[in-house]
């Protein structure tokens, strides 16, 4: 049996205390009925004796604190989900708003979900092509991974996640595959951007999205994740679906979750954030993966804009020890034109072995990989060498070296936003590149591949 408290003692910014409160328990979902019949939504933050703190959804103009009546509702939030959310595009607390009929859900489901036992953890192993040389080639996304994006502000991450969510595909074929897409405190242009580029594509069809926009309060800011990640997990261990969730921004849920810990008076961590952001962030990331005797599985690429490009900044830095690696974009190559802007040299897949090679990719990716990002690295230092010295004072083969990366930069990394490249057509790209370099530089592949692959250069 719900109760109906007429006990409000007193309401502050986004926060309200309920007295004489019983059987309320953290985390519950509670409804605000105002003296017109109008409801609004609201959360236990925190209980104390018989008094409950909840923090509202909505704006807490209109709230008679005589009149307004409370009623807890005996469930945390919650998500009803079903098979057709693909194709559907939905608010932050997952009510559909892209004018279709309500779902029809198969079952209700906690948001706030489990982190994947670590025992029932089954290894990543499979290649996820993204259809971007950067990342197929040298930064692999491996099926069940998490791989966050680095970026900052005014690079172009949202076109790269919008690319990645149109392109991205597992290459056995007959896999299930969709995307769960979930835009963060984002502005209303930027939410149309996305919609309007799936629908263009086609891509909305195997697409879930979650959009939360940035005059959306504070807490179904940090509501959205969770709906996304409840959403795969249907998908994935009850669909059998190879799903992947990409999150932008992941800075906007942590600055929402600053501001709840601020009005909850609790006491802050580095620059302001509260102590559990590690924790919490950790609560959502683990949420992806492969089970062990379940077909589908969960990879997630987190999108994150790093303030003033800092990397020690906490919301990249604690992200970075939770996740299996990063891609990071770069503000020198987007100065120079290249979209994506990656820089490769820093960005690190740390599955990317478990996911090439014989079956997956091609035999010879392994040491293509190593053998290009070991000449971007020589090239860039010869480069900087000839800014100093001057052209002169270079072998012709450290010139050669200096040649390949700028047609690295331009050839390699740069493509189109439309462009999708496979993984055959990345790895040939890289052999032509390779094929500026003297024959005796290739020390990191195998003789074979060489004679195999190396373009054969007239004279």
């Amino acid at each position: 049996m719900i109760r109906e408290y007429k006990t409000i003692q007193e309401v502050n910014g986004p926060l309200m205390v309920v007295k004489k409160v019983q059987g309320v328990t953290y985390d519950e979902l509670g409804e605000i009925e105002l003296p017109d019949g109008t409801i609004r939504h609201c959360k236990v933050l925190e209980v104390n004796g018989d008094d409950a703190v909840v923090q509202l959804f909505e704006a807490s103009a209109g709230i008679n604190l005589r009149d307004s009546k409370v009623r807890f509702l005996g469930h945390p939030l919650q998500l009803g989900v079903s098979g057709e959310m693909l194709g559907r595009v939905f608010n932050g607390m997952g009510r559909p708003i892209d004018g279709g009929p309500d779902i029809l859900p198969e079952e209700y489901r906690d948001i706030n979900g489990l982190p994947m036992n670590p025992a029932a953890r089954d290894y990543p192993n499979e290649f996820i092509q993204t259809g971007v040389s950067a990342i197929d080639g040298l930064n692999t996304l491996v099926r069940g991974q998490k791989l966050p994006i680095f970026s900052g502000s005014g690079l172009p991450h949202a076109a790269l996640a919008a690319q990645i969510a149109r392109q991205a595909k597992v290459l056995d074929g007959a896999s299930n595959f969709a995307v769960v897409f979930a835009a963060i405190g984002i502005t209303f242009e930027e939410s149309n951007y996305f919609v309007e580029e799936f629908n263009r594509t086609g891509a909305i069809d195997r697409t879930v999205l979650f959009t939360n926009l940035a005059n959306d309060p504070a807490v179904e800011r940090i509501a959205t994740p969770r709906m996304a990640l409840t959403a795969a997990e249907y998908l994935a261990f009850e669909k059998d679906m190879h799903v992947l969730v990409i999150m932008t921004d992941i800075t906007n849920y942590a600055e929402a979750l600053r501001e709840v810990s601020a009005a909850k008076k609790e006491v802050p961590g580095r620059r302001g954030y509260p102590g559990y952001l590690y924790t919490d962030l950790a609560t959502m990331y683990e949420r992806a993966g492969r089970q062990l005797g379940k077909k589908g599985s969960i990879t997630m690429i987190p999108i994150l804009t790093m303030p003033e490009d800092d990397k020690t900044h906490p919301i990249p830095d604690l992200t970075g020890y939770i996740t299996e690696g990063q891609i990071i974009l770069s503000r020198e190559l987007h100065r120079k034109g290249i979209y994506p802007p990656i820089d490769v040299l820093p960005s690190l897949s740390r599955l990317k072995e478990k996911g090439i090679g014989q079956g997956k990719t091609r035999a010879d990716h392994s040491g293509v990989m190593n053998q290009l990002f070991a000449a971007y690295s020589t090239g860039k230092e010869n480069k900087e060498l000839m800014s100093i010295l001057g052209e002169a004072a270079l072998s012709p083969t450290d010139l050669r070296y200096a040649q390949f990366a700028d047609e690295f930069e331009q050839r390699y990394v740069a493509q189109g936003q439309d462009e999708d490249r496979s993984i055959i057509q990345t790895m040939d790209i890289g052999w032509d590149l390779l094929s500026i370099l003297p024959k005796a530089e290739l020390k990191r592949i195998k003789p074979e591949f060489i004679e195999q692959y190396l373009p054969k250069k007239e004279g």
